[in-house]
């Protein structure tokens, strides 16, 4: 058997996958925690990802190894290829006022033409304005610019190569995945100068090998390597349920959204992968568990043992700020509360409600954009929740298809390094990550009505 691995090396944590080659049955894995916080390091999560390969079981007898991590990171390099500072995380939104000065600049039009999606503070671009205008010293000495998963790929290969892929280059705002090439000037006019860039490679070419003779694929954002790990092809809209809550689909033509909604990324294949993303997800659930005292489990059943719609208790789960709307300054809102309402279950019930209400906006914006949902596919750590995966089809008003659980975007990763050993011109097709549960229930317009009237 012809073993590969893949890492997904994700806000908070390192995983590891060790599959077959040829049919991708999982062998073992292994994680390793990330410090929390929305600037880190890149040392933290080298260490973690030697931890977790450690606890895979090594790479000894690994062929193929490829990176996904997550997407935006900004990670500044000086002239030595030492680290300038720790990486500010697409989730930093302190970038959000550089972002709109990007946008009032150029145009919201212009920007989607340029690289198909419109700057917000999760995007690259914008966290290099933050850095040249507030960190003028520290920005002086960086010399390039990459992202987390090139940044791993890189010190992986002894230093060797500074690649990488067109699903993270699409995530940078300096990149457009129509034209496939960079936009220096872009970077330049956020920077003020410019960045070496590592280069862009064809997703099935490597990247070179590890001081041990593995072969190093290119790897690929996180969001990419999911619609990977799951097999998806045009028409299978991905709702990942993970820290961020992203809906995307691959699509066979780029998208360029003025309205900003939709972002225009590459996928990991060689086609294009519009996505929606929202701040708010899993962790709407951990914050509303914690207010009322009580475990997951015990979260989901209390939910589902309230009417839906919650007796017209909303939740508007903008606890971290929002992307999608683009509202990085806002807080959560609970709104519509009365005596008969006032439940630990009424508010499990909205919890679960307004983070589902969402992520159907994004499924909407998808929609907009011309994509035609062949099936949903629920994925990531809050698809665990029966109370989610059961609420769900009726707040989207579709059946969802639930895969069994994984770690799709290391799988994605694994996927991505057996395409590079195959020599074929497509990945491997793997079945036994496909198995899916469907959960079907009756569109409930009236709750997405309510929250509508909550959040504009």
């Amino acid at each position: 058997m012809t073993l590969v691995a893949g890492v997904d090396s994700s806000t908070q944590s390192c995983k590891v996958v060790i599959r077959s080659a040829e049919t991708g049955e999982l062998v073992r894995e292994g994680r390793a925690p990330h410090p929390s916080g929305t600037e880190v390091h890149p040392d933290s999560w080298w260490s973690a990802m030697h931890v977790a390969i450690a606890q895979a079981g090594g790479l000894d007898d690994v062929a193929a190894i490829s990176i996904a991590a997550q997407q935006h990171g900004m990670i500044c390099l000086d002239a030595d290829q030492e680290v300038v500072r720790p990486a500010l995380l697409w989730n930093d939104l302190r970038s959000a006022g550089a972002a709109s000065e990007l946008v009032s600049e150029l145009g919201a039009e212009r920007w989607a033409r340029a690289v198909g999606s419109v700057p917000v503070a999760s995007f690259t671009i914008t966290k290099l304005r933050w850095f040249a205008a507030h960190e003028p010293e520290l920005a002086e000495r960086a010399v390039s610019v990459c992202l987390p998963h090139d940044w791993l790929t890189w010190r992986l290969s002894n230093k060797a190569r500074f690649i990488t892929d067109r699903g993270d280059a699409s995530g940078t705002g300096y990149w457009s995945p129509a034209t496939g090439s960079y936009r220096p000037d872009l970077l330049e006019k956020a920077f003020g100068r410019a960045l070496e860039v590592p280069e862009v490679v064809a997703p099935s070419s490597t990247a070179g090998s590890t001081a041990g003779g593995v072969l190093l694929g290119p790897g690929t954002g996180d969001n990419a390597a999911a619609a990977l790990g799951v097999g998806a092809i045009p028409g299978d809209v991905i709702v990942s349920v993970g820290t961020s809550g992203t809906i995307f689909t691959p699509a066979p033509q780029p998208a360029a959204d003025a309205s900003g909604a939709v972002a225009g990324f590459a996928d990991a294949t060689g086609i294009f992968l519009p996505l929606v993303c929202t701040l708010n997800a899993a962790r709407v659930l951990d914050a509303a568990a914690r207010m009322i005292g009580v475990d997951l489990d015990t979260l989901s059943r209390l939910a589902l043992s309230a009417p839906p719609g919650a007796d017209g208790l909303v939740l508007l789960p903008y606890l971290d700020g929002e992307r999608t709307p683009n509202r990085p300054d806002a807080t959560g809102v609970l709104h519509g509360l009365t005596h008969t309402n006032s439940t630990p279950a009424h508010f499990a019930r909205a919890a679960i409600e307004g983070m589902l209400c969402g992520l159907a906006d994004g499924l909407d914006a998808l929609v907009a954009q011309g994509v035609k949902p062949r099936r949903v596919l629920l994925i990531g750590g809050g698809a665990a929740s029966d109370a989610v995966r059961r609420i769900a089809p009726a707040i989207f008003g579709c059946p969802v298809a639930v895969p069994s659980p994984s770690e799709y975007v290391a799988d994605g990763a694994a996927r991505q390094a057996a395409w590079i050993l195959s020599g074929q011109t497509q990945p491997p097709q793997w079945t036994d990550v496909l198995a899916t549960e469907v959960f079907k229930a009756l569109p409930q317009s009236f709750v997405r009505d309510r929250y509508r009237e909550v959040r504009d």
